[in-house]
């Protein structure tokens, strides 16, 4: 890992571009397809955590989503999730994998809305759910 490009040293970020993550390894992840939507509940949880909800990848493409990485396990723990989401975890002949952009350089049409800012800090499940169904 080019410790330059991640100086959180954390083995799940890419050194440059795009990669795919397995779900349920380091993390899951819910995504907002709504990209708006995911918008305004990613800035809601930075309001609420003041500046740090946790890692936070935006879509600048197409569908515009947003993918909020939670803790491995937590997706399907705190269900039901709103319409409108999608989990991304593992599970009995389920396998989901996540786009994670690196830190700098080119990684269109991926981009951090609030990148990691230490080892083990997810965006907290709870406080999402609860986001997400006081902004529907």
């Amino acid at each position: 890992m080019n410790t330059q490009s991640d100086p959180l040293n954390l083995d799940w970020l890419p050194a440059s571009g795009i990669q795919l993550r397995k779900a349920g390894v380091q993390f899951d992840a819910l995504r907002v397809d709504d990209g708006e939507w995911g918008r305004r509940v990613a800035d809601l949880l930075a309001r609420m955590t003041g500046g740090d909800p946790g890692p936070v990848i935006e879509v600048a493409s197409r569908r515009r989503c947003v993918y909020f990485l939670v803790a491995a396990g937590s997706a399907d723990r705190h269900v039901p999730w709103p319409a409108g989401t999608s989990r991304l975890a593992a599970g009995p002949d389920r396998v989901s994998y996540i786009p994670v952009p690196a830190l700098g350089g080119t990684t269109w049409p991926l981009f951090w809305r609030y990148a990691p800012t230490e080892p083990d800090r997810f965006v907290h499940a709870r406080l999402l759910r609860g986001a997400l169904h006081s902004t529907e």
